[in-house]
């Protein structure tokens, strides 16, 4: 008779990138918070191709700590990518998914783990109670929000963070989604199911470390997330080139009134000319570009390249008796 292996409880995971000041601490943090809720646990830590010494430090707490499990990327893929590379290596019957670097608490772990097995929700995430960034990145991001609620056909939340804990049911539907070309802010509520938000806040980042979301990655993030997920910018242009059709001709009508009625009125329109043409052009070019970006994401997906390679996949040692 073969024995099955059973599946921890609870599977914790993470992304690394320039992660390695964190990795002791949060390993530490999260394993007692997990040992607290259940003996049973593994957590993930995703290599995303990071440059510093982060693989080399998880492997050496993977030695002394038999749960954690590191996942080994052949490059950097992408944040988003390199969470879905740790659900499809996760085990657990609840998947726990946070970010490294302790700026969402793991101690916060007992807080989503009791909402979801008290309510019976299939998702607990967490969002942002008070955004700590600067009044310019504040406004920014809730402009973000809007215009991807706007465009949307589903409720995104606004100001989602990572932390958040789901079934098996749930991590089953979303690696389900074929997409290679993803945006998980929106995503994870297309893939429904019942689902609470925890508001939290973030603590602040620490002394001497800083974000790897520049702004380079964030208009990347920006631009995939509205292209990946919705077709309203192609849209708004069909609209907003009708509204400039229409209104061409009715100024057009306007010229032929004018000459009919007033034959010898002399119409000077230099000034509005090279308006319309720097407008018009601009306009074009515009819209030329955001059919390029579609039509780039078409090509993505045709060639339906994996979304993440894994080079290798180092489990804790167990404790020798």
């Amino acid at each position: 008779m073969t024995i099955q292996p059973s599946h921890p409880a609870l599977s914790i995971v993470a992304t690394m990138y320039r992660s390695e000041a964190f990795i002791e601490e949060f390993c530490d943090r999260i394993s007692r918070s997990a040992a607290a809720i259940t003996p049973d646990f593994e957590i993930i830590l995703v290599n995303d191709g990071s440059p510093d010494a982060s693989l080399d430090r998880a492997k050496a707490v993977a030695n002394q700590n038999p749960a954690v499990v590191v996942v080994d990327l052949s490059r950097n893929f992408g944040h988003h990518a390199a969470i879905l590379a740790g659900l499809e290596n996760a085990e657990g019957n609840w998947i726990y998914l946070t970010d490294i670097d302790l700026e969402e608490q793991p101690e916060w772990l007992a807080d989503f783990w009791n909402i979801a097995q008290t309510e019976g929700h299939d998702v607990v995430f967490g969002i942002q109670k008070q955004r700590i960034g600067s009044a310019m990145g504040n406004f920014a991001g809730s402009a973000f929000w809007w215009v991807l609620n706007a465009s949307s056909t589903v409720t995104i939340p606004a100001n989602q963070m990572t932390c958040r804990i789901f079934s098996k049911r749930y991590r089953d539907a979303l690696l389900s989604v074929g997409d290679k070309v993803i945006y998980l802010g929106a995503l994870f509520p297309w893939v429904g199911f019942s689902q609470k938000a925890l508001e939290l806040v973030k603590t602040p980042r620490r002394a001497g470390t800083s974000s790897t979301y520049n702004l380079t990655r964030k208009l990347r993030q920006t631009i995939d997330s509205l292209t990946s997920f919705t077709a309203s910018p192609l849209v708004s242009f069909f609209f907003l080139g009708l509204a400039i059709w229409i209104g061409s001709m009715l100024y057009g009508a306007w010229l032929v009134s004018v000459r009919l009625i007033w034959p010898n009125e002399i119409l000077s329109g230099f000034t509005a000319i090279m308006f319309s043409i720097w407008f018009l052009g601009g306009l074009l070019l515009l819209g030329i570009g955001v059919v390029g970006l579609y039509v780039s994401k078409l090509f993505q997906e045709v060639k339906a390249r994996p979304r993440f390679i894994i080079r290798s996949v180092v489990r804790g040692k167990k404790n020798e008796i």
